[in-house]
């Protein structure tokens, strides 16, 4: 498949609360095809641990910078 389903872009950085509905999120992206881009990040709000990961579609793998 060239393009993700659902009209879904093929760059995504999924961003959130670090708990399990984020880590379910992820699990979706990768379950559906995209790959993970990078390392994740993370950073704290003063109330909770924020974090984001980065996920790719592989048809665009080749055409970003590797980290």
């Amino acid at each position: 498949m060239q393009a993700p389903p659902d009209g879904l872009p093929t760059y995504r950085l999924l961003t959130g609360k670090d708990d399990a509905a984020f880590c379910k999120r992820v699990s979706e992206a990768i379950a559906i095809g995209y790959m993970l881009y990078g390392s994740p990040s993370a950073t704290f709000n003063g109330q909770d641990v924020i974090v984001a990961q980065a996920v790719v579609w592989p048809s665009i793998q080749d055409q970003v910078a590797h980290t």
